[in-house]
């Protein structure tokens, strides 16, 4: 039987390489292609992937006759093909809340960025330019904040806006028992009243493109976005035309809708724009938990 767990990555983080002691570790490296995938399959027939980078189809899927588990390293699981194991009864499991923590503060800093214009200043004093008396910020205290996705993330965001004096709206149909100072609403109020949004919801193919231009329009003139959920979330010609007009005041981002970014790209050099390269759940501490977690969960699957 094989022993082999086939990791879409470079390394795991030591604690999750003790967990998984009892088992081959193959490492796919950072950029996988769905070719090399399969090749590794192929050579060590896996009984579990543990998905970091690229993504996981079919054809991987049926080079792995003993596959009984994939495993996310992380909470989001649209790089897998969740119809292709279900028809293949393969498990998808995935360390759900491990990076919560990581991917909320950065949320709220690219909100903070965006509200105090963080980045535009700074390149503006550093270029010797004191703006004082020209420049206002954003108060967030007595903002509406809407949050899309009110998951493990979406609600330590949340928490973390109500301590800043945040009004908090959220939309999320699975949700129940929300804590007092998250009001459930449906997505037209929230474009309809929220100052910011900020998307905390897997990407589906019922929600792609959930921000366009039809909704854009329909939010409060100024809104700030952030993202640091999935890009195709986003039309992002939409979102550009809508900080044009100013529609949209601000955007924070943190994801795409093809990653790496493409170069040169629309967003590059846009003065009201914040980006990351979707590092949101990037921390010392969230790899540990994520690794640990996809570890995991894992185990579970193959020990019955």
């Amino acid at each position: 039987m094989s022993r082999a767990i086939l990791v879409t990555g470079a390394d795991l983080a030591a604690p999750a390489v003790a967990l998984l002691a009892d088992y081959e570790l193959v490492y796919a490296g950072t950029k996988p292609t769905e070719d090399d995938l399969v090749a590794l399959c192929r050579r060590h027939d896996p009984v579990a992937l543990i998905v970091r980078y690229g993504k996981v189809g079919a054809a991987v899927m049926d080079a792995a006759p003993s596959l009984k588990v994939i495993s996310k390293h992380g909470s989001g699981t649209d790089t897998i093909d969740k119809a292709a194991a279900a028809a293949r009864g393969v498990q998808v499991v995935a360390a759900a809340g491990a990076n919560a923590a990581a991917v909320a503060e950065h949320a709220l800093a690219l909100l903070l960025a965006c509200a105090k214009s963080v980045v535009a200043l700074n390149t503006r004093l550093h270029a010797g330019h004191w703006d004082k008396a020209t420049h206002k910020s954003v108060e967030l205290e007595g903002r509406t904040v809407g949050l899309i996705g009110l998951g493990a993330i979406g609600l330590r965001f949340a928490r973390m806006a109500d301590a800043m004096g945040m009004r908090v709206l959220g939309f999320d149909p699975y949700a129940r028992n929300l804590p007092a100072y998250v009001q459930a609403v449906d997505l037209a109020t929230i474009w309809r009243e929220a100052d910011a949004i900020s998307l905390h919801c897997p990407l589906t193919a019922d929600n792609a493109g959930l921000l366009n231009a039809q909704t854009l329009a329909a939010c409060k003139p100024g809104v700030i976005v952030v993202n640091t959920a999935r890009g195709g979330l986003i039309d992002e010609a939409a979102l550009l035309q809508a900080l044009e007009s100013g529609q949209v005041a601000s955007a924070g981002l943190d994801s795409f809708a093809v990653e790496p970014m493409t170069v040169p790209h629309p967003f590059h050099g846009h003065p009201r724009i914040t980006l990351s390269p979707h590092i949101g759940g990037v921390t010392t501490d969230a790899y540990v938990k994520m690794g640990v977690g996809a570890a995991q969960n894992a185990l579970a699957v193959l020990r019955g």
